[in-house]
């Protein structure tokens, strides 16, 4: 088996490209890959001088951005707010309050028998995009500030600070600063800090065109779209390029408002591409190559490229609005980009170096899933079945050990003493990682990778 790379495919059930006659990619964190540690603290900057002009403190803005802290598929609760690892049945696995990790029992006291219902959408908010990531950060910077200062720990007057309404004035300014653009803004401001260049994709997409048709469908506004494009395929002043981007494509589809565009969809208009602006009424006419089209609904690019549903594979970074919505509602097969696998596999390739490797976790695997299979319920069938998990565990703690240990909290925006101790008496991850990747990838993270959570870890 070859050594694993950062772009490696995998997957989760037998797929036929011969039968593929459409490629359709999202935009954002697909061939528009972002500088995630820059991108993220613009992001991050904006959002904290957002607050503070509808009326937060400022001395909020002595946060800094800290990328260890960075993870996806964490789960704000806003009744207590916690930063919760849960896992697909709603199991808390860890929890953190600000910038202190919750040990066991204090997770026993907030959640029941450490569980919490997880389509609770009015109280529970999942962190699971890329665009969250910021966010993320933002709700412990804010939980850690409100609890710790004395201006907002107790009730004044008729004032109360709730997590809930902290939960309401980050949403606020979520829509605020992606949706007034001003995000975007300082993105096309300089290019080369926040997009990646890739000079393959240029090639990817001739290749899929000479099998297929592709097109491209995204929740960008044309005139962000087409500058994002232009940059990544090499176009600028001082270069005339053999093809424009456009040609690449035989449907362009702007501001879709997925997952709407999988739903009851908006009205189809074309797009002027001159002057960036909509046409008049709603579109029916047949489709023409390299023309760009404003909202509409899936079923038109079916109508427009003459495919159907099974012959199409979408390519995106969003698990809800990309993926599952694609394939539930219209059958298209998919594909879900997860840059943070790289960092996973990182680990795994350096366990397959040592003597302890692939082939003892099988073994190891199938004992215990006899061991299962055959208990009668005895202290001694009991034992057995604990000696093969720690067996299992030990490897893989060691190695997340050495990870926690390599991140230095280089970044804290406040001393480390001001912090807590979160840490201390928290049980080890209950996974090893290869169950992680076998059993999360497609919905969240891996324990491993929460524990790169905060520097102090080690």
């Amino acid at each position: 088996t070859p050594a694993w790379g950062d772009s490696e495919i995998f997957v989760n059930r037998s797929l036929a490209l011969g039968k593929i006659h459409c490629f359709g990619f999202d935009m954002d964190y697909t061939p528009a890959a972002y500088k995630s540690l820059a991108y993220e603290a613009l992001a991050f900057e904006q959002l904290l001088e957002c607050l503070v002009c509808i009326g937060d403190p400022q001395e909020i803005l002595r946060y800094t951005y800290d990328p260890a802290f960075r993870t996806r598929g964490l789960v704000f609760d806003a009744l207590y707010g916690n930063l919760l690892k849960v896992d697909a049945h709603g199991n808390v696995l860890l929890g953190a309050h600000g910038f202190t990790f919750l040990l066991e029992v204090e997770i026993w006291s907030f959640y029941p028998s450490k569980f919490i219902q997880r389509d609770d959408l009015q109280r529970l908010h999942i962190l699971d995009t890329l665009f969250n990531l910021p966010e993320t950060y933002l709700y412990a910077c804010l939980v850690d500030f409100f609890s710790g200062c004395s201006r907002y720990t107790n009730c004044h007057g008729n004032l109360f600070m709730s997590f809930r309404s902290l939960f309401q004035d980050v949403t606020e300014a979520m829509n605020n600063v992606h949706q007034s653009g001003c995000l975007k803004e300082k993105t096309l401001e300089d290019l080369e800090k926040y997009v990646e260049k890739d000079a393959r994709i240029p090639i990817l997409l001739g290749k899929m065109k000479e099998v297929g048709k592709v097109f491209l469908a995204t929740s960008s506004s044309y005139n962000y779209m087409d500058a994002i494009m232009t940059y990544l395929f090499g176009v600028s002043e001082a270069e005339t390029p053999a093809w424009p981007w456009r040609s690449f494509f035989d449907l362009i589809v702007v501001d879709t408002q997925k997952p709407r565009f999988f739903a009851e969809g908006t009205v189809l208009r074309q797009v002027n591409t001159d002057s960036g602006k909509l046409c008049v009424g709603t579109y029916t006419g047949p489709h023409h190559h390299c023309a760009v089209y404003f909202g509409g609904l899936s079923d038109v690019v079916c109508e427009l490229l003459g495919v159907r549903g099974k012959d199409i594979l979408y390519i995106g970074d969003h698990i809800f609005g990309d993926i599952l919505k694609s394939k539930k509602r219209q059958g298209w097969r998919t594909c879900l980009v997860v840059p943070e696998l790289s960092w996973e596999l990182d680990i795994w390739a350096r366990e397959k170096g040592e003597p302890w490797g692939e082939e003892q976790l099988k073994r190891l695997d199938t004992d215990l899933a006899d061991q299962y299979q055959h208990t009668d319920g005895s202290s001694r069938g009991l034992q057995v079945i604990s000696s093969t998990k720690r067996e299992i565990q030990m490897p893989h703690e060691s190695v997340v050990e050495q990870e926690w240990a390599s991140l230095a909290p280089t970044s804290c925006p406040l001393p480390c003493s001001q912090r807590g101790s979160g840490w201390e008496g928290l049980p080890p991850p209950s996974l090893p990682l290869s169950h992680c990747l076998e059993s999360n990838v497609g919905w969240e993270l891996s324990l491993a990778t929460w524990t790169k959570l905060h520097p102090r870890a080690g």
